[in-house]
């Protein structure tokens, strides 16, 4: 499989993903799948500004994605599968079901989000969703950047951690 890491990542295109992930997995493309960027010219161009000229940047919908997931996997380069939240990237999973792991690398904060890592703050309805997207057998797990332990959902969830 050519898609080496699908990641939630509310910045989306920035250092964590592009340098941090992308070079030393040798990522040579990035599908960044937000329906409001796939309709942005004047977006997608902010986020190719980021991203090097030996990495190429497909923007999709998410229904777009979904058609295109075998196109990603059989691409002989390896790749990233890239949403800016949770809801997207479970349609995604349901939907096509070839994604086996999912990476949060980044959900900061806002109104009604609890802290859970210093770079992942949840709602109850994102918990859930992750929840129930590794009850259909995708593991999830939180991380920043590759040097970083990996963290499990269930240790990410426990209500002892950071409130």
């Amino acid at each position: 499989m050519s898609v080496e890491l699908f990641r939630i990542d509310d910045r989306l295109i920035h250092g964590q993903v592009v340098v941090g992930w992308g070079k030393p997995l040798g990522i040579r493309f990035i599908a960044l799948v937000d329906d409001e960027v796939a309709r942005s010219d004047w977006e997608q161009e902010l986020y190719r500004m980021g991203v090097p000229s030996d990495m190429d940047l497909i923007f999709d919908s998410v229904d777009g994605a979904a058609r295109r997931m075998p196109d990603y996997i059989a691409d002989v380069r390896r790749g990233i599968v890239l949403t800016g939240d949770v809801d997207t990237m479970r349609t995604l999973a349901e939907q096509t079901g070839d994604v086996a792991r999912v990476n949060i690398g980044g959900l900061h904060h806002q109104p009604g989000r609890r802290e859970r890592l210093r770079y992942v703050f949840l709602t109850g309805d994102e918990e859930q969703q992750l929840r129930a997207l590794e009850a259909s057998g995708v593991a999830v797990t939180a991380q920043d950047v590759p040097t970083s332990a990996p963290v499990p959902l269930d240790q990410l969830l426990d209500d002892g951690g950071p409130s």
